[in-house]
């Protein structure tokens, strides 16, 4: 009996160093990883920036503008003038030139105050910018862990089929024992065989898929996909959520409620903007400018000038079609429409989370069932395999027990792996993801 408990565990024993053999990659080293290769981080990352670099007093039009000008015109002309008193004057290739230069300040003191509701969206889109980059952070927060625990369940099945493997060649090296004394038959060896066959199969395809996630999962951290690691296969599963506590958090944090009430702030602001063109525009100018020209047939032959010009232009929209009148509506509409979506939204929001806390709920509950059924099972199957090795059940009622215990192994995993998936969509809702 002992002998049998020795083989069942050495297996686990030998997986477990197969698994360790290789480099750990903990939850947390690769969601640091996803935070600094991600490409839509990245991406997120440069519009957040852009949206910083453009919230500035000169981008809202507060600041004057200065120019510097330079003009420089030439001609080469052949002219015959006719005076006042009857003198004729000719030349052939006249040449006339004329040089300006100088520079001009212009600023806009009064635009019905749109330059300030402009850079009130300017810092509104700021804030949009930090939103976007903390909604991509989130979901690929999310999107890293989800199948990184998959990844762990799939090696938990891995490591459950390399058990399998260990017990079927144990059957058959006994079915083989029996075989040659003359307690079994041919065929009872030639059904062990079928049933290793089937296993490793099996295992193969479990193999190929636990790959395939690990190459998902190195291109999710943007890193070189044939990279192998092992992946921590403990589960702490948080099972303290509170359901009022999580929606409360979620109105005041979820990132995506948050984007639509920014949108309505930005609309107001557009409305603000719109109104603004009802009123006068007032903007100075000065400048200091100098001149030079040159006429080989003329008056004047040369002349020079230099000085200050400066001066007030003042604009006022007296009539447009009517269009202030319905931009202003539009706006006003735009402005409605806004508020028609943050209440949408919040309902999306606490609908997700409510089937999204009773789904987690369940899961707990799962957790704990397929854990005390994977437990009967691992007894059932020792006690069958004492058995089947002293020749009192046959090999099909030792498969049973084996089956029956990778069905429940497999169900176990996919309960903690449902959990863990549960908890992380509450926590991407309420828009605080801990790890």
């Amino acid at each position: 009996m002992s002998k049998v408990f020795f083989l069942f565990f050495l297996s686990f024993g030998l997986c477990g160093k197969m698994a360790w053999s290789q480099e750990i990659l903990p939850v947390r080293e690769a969601v640091d990883i996803a935070l600094e290769n991600n490409y839509n981080i990245r991406l997120a990352k440069n519009t957040q920036r852009i949206a910083k670099e453009n919230n500035t007093y000169g981008t809202a039009g507060i600041l004057p503008t200065v120019t510097g000008n330079l003009t420089q015109n030439n001609s080469i002309q052949n002219s015959n003038q006719i005076q006042n008193n009857g003198l004729e004057r000719a030349l052939d290739n006249a040449r006339n030139n004329n040089l300006t230069y100088g520079v001009n300040i212009g600023w806009t003191v009064f635009d019905g105050l749109g330059m300030f509701a402009r850079l009130d969206r300017l810092q509104e889109l700021e804030k949009q910018g930090d939103l976007e980059m903390k909604r991509a952070v989130l979901t690929t927060v999310g999107d890293v862990i989800t199948l990184y625990y998959t990844i762990v369940e799939q090696q938990n099945m891995l490591s459950a089929l390399d058990s399998n493997i260990h017990i079927s060649n144990e059957r058959l090296r006994t079915a083989q024992n029996r075989f040659s004394i003359g307690k079994a038959a041919k065929l009872e060896v030639l059904n062990v065989q079928v049933n290793l066959n089937e296993d490793v199969s099996m295992r193969l395809r479990q193999a190929e898929t636990v790959k395939n996630l690990k190459t998902s999962l190195n291109g999710l951290l943007a890193r070189e996909l044939d990279i192998d690691f092992s992946v921590d296969t403990l589960v702490t599963i948080d099972g303290a959520l509170v359901y009022a506590d999580l929606l409360d958090q979620a109105d005041r944090f979820n990132p995506d409620l948050q984007l639509i009430v920014l949108n309505k702030r930005l609309a107001e602001l557009d409305l603000k903007n719109i109104k603004a063109a009802r009123y006068p525009v007032i903007r100075l100018n000065t400048g200091y400018n100098f001149s030079q020209s040159e006429s080989s047939l003329g008056f004047v032959a040369q002349s020079n000038s230099r000085g200050f010009n400066y001066g007030v232009t003042a604009a006022v929209n007296i009539f447009d079609g009517f269009n202030q009148r319905r931009n202003e509506r539009i706006a006003k509409i735009q402005i409605d429409n806004a508020g028609l979506l943050i209440e949408q939204q919040r309902l999306l929001v606490q609908t997700n989370l409510r089937t999204a806390y009773e789904t987690y709920l369940t899961n707990l509950e799962l957790v704990k069932l397929e854990e005390k059924n994977e437990d009967i099972a691992r007894q059932n199957l020792n006690i069958t395999l004492a058995k089947y090795t002293i020749g009192s059940i046959s090999a099909v009622e030792f498969r049973d027990a084996q089956e029956n215990f990778i069905a429940a192994l497999s169900r176990f995993n996919t309960a903690q792996l449902q959990a863990k998936l549960s908890e992380v969509q509450l926590k991407e809702l309420i828009g605080q993801i801990d790890i």
